[in-house]
C-alpha cells in the first residue's frame, strides 16, 4: 500500500501548502481520501485525476472538501476520447445536504458508507468510527486485503479512548495533530502528546502527524509526540509530496 500526501495542513492553506488530502494506491487501484484545498494541483503531479477509482470523505468541513467540486468539474469538462464511468464518492449520509452534493449527474455518484458494516472498495476493506468534532466526522481503518496491512486515518477528532482499539496494531497511523502538548482534551483535535499516547497504547508501528498547524515549531510537535509514543513507535511529520509505503 502506498500513501502519497497531497495536503496536510489544518483549517486553511498557507505558504503554498494545502489542506488534508491523501492518495492511497494498491494493485493499480487509486483511492483519494479527502479533497482539501490544493488537492487537484498536487494530484496532477502524481496521477491523472481521471484515473481515480474512488473518493472517500471523512467529513464536510471546507478544509477537507474544498477541491471536491473542482475535481467533479474536471471529470465533467475534460475532453473525452471515450465514455467515462461515474466517479464513486463515498461519504456519510448524516448531513443530507452535503451528501447530496457528492452526486453530479453523469459525473459522480455519492454512496453512504454507513450503509455497510464494512465497506469493500477495490483491494481495501474499510471500517469506520465516529469521532468527536464540531461536525459529524468518521475515522477510517483501511485494510489491504492481499497483505493484511493496516492504515488508520483519524479524520478530525479530539481525544477518544476508543481510538486505542480502533488503531490497534496499525502499520501506519495518520493522526490529526493540530495542537501542541498542553491543550489536551480539546473538543476537535488531538495534541501531539495524545497522538503519541494512542500510538503507544495501540502498538502502532509508524505514527504520522497530519492536519498540522501553520504556526509554531513542527520539530517540537514531532518531539512531543515521540516522547509520548516511546522508542518502539516511529514518529514522522506529513509533508506535501511525502510518500509512505507499508
Amino acid at each position: 500500500m502506498k500513501i502519497t500526501t497531497l495536503g496536510c495542513l489544518g483549517a486553511y492553506p498557507y505558504n503554498g501548502q494545502g489542506t488534508t488530502s491523501f492518495l492511497i494506491e494498491s494493485d493499480d487501484y487509486h483511492l483519494l481520501i479527502d479533497a482539501g484545498s490544493g488537492t487537484l494541483l498536487e494530484l496532477e503531479k502524481v496521477l491523472d485525476p481521471l484515473a481515480l477509482n474512488a473518493v472517500i470523505i471523512s467529513h464536510y468541513h471546507h478544509d477537507h472538501i474544498a477541491d471536491l467540486g473542482v475535481l467533479q468539474y474536471y471529470w465533467q469538462l475534460y475532453p473525452k476520447t471515450e465514455e467515462r464511468e461515474l466517479l464513486p464518492i463515498y461519504g456519510h449520509g448524516e448531513d443530507s445536504i452535503a451528501f447530496e452534493r457528492l452526486t453530479l449527474p453523469n459525473v459522480s455518484q455519492g454512496f453512504d458508507y454507513l450503509q455497510e458494516k464494512s465497506l469493500e472498495i477495490g483491494p481495501f476493506s474499510i471500517t469506520f468510527m465516529k469521532t468527536i468534532h464540531p461536525v459529524i466526522c468518521y475515522a477510517m481503518r483501511i485494510v489491504e486485503k492481499s497483505t493484511g496491512k493496516v492504515f488508520v486515518f483519524t479524520g478530525d477528532s479530539g481525544y477518544l479512548e476508543s481510538f486505542i482499539d480502533f488503531t490497534q496494531d496499525a502499520d501506519l497511523f495518520l493522526a490529526d495533530t493540530y495542537l501542541f502538548a498542553g491543550n489536551e482534551k480539546h473538543f476537535a483535535h488531538f495534541t501531539s502528546k495524545e497522538a503519541g499516547e494512542i500510538a503507544k497504547s495501540a502498538n502502532v508501528k509508524h505514527l504520522v502527524l497530519t492536519h498540522l498547524p501553520q504556526h509554531g515549531d513542527l520539530e517540537q510537535l514531532q518531539k512531543q509526540a515521540q516522547d509520548a509514543a516511546g522508542d518502539t513507535v516511529e514518529v514522522s511529520l506529513a509533508a506535501v509530496g511525502k510518500v509512505f509505503k507499508i
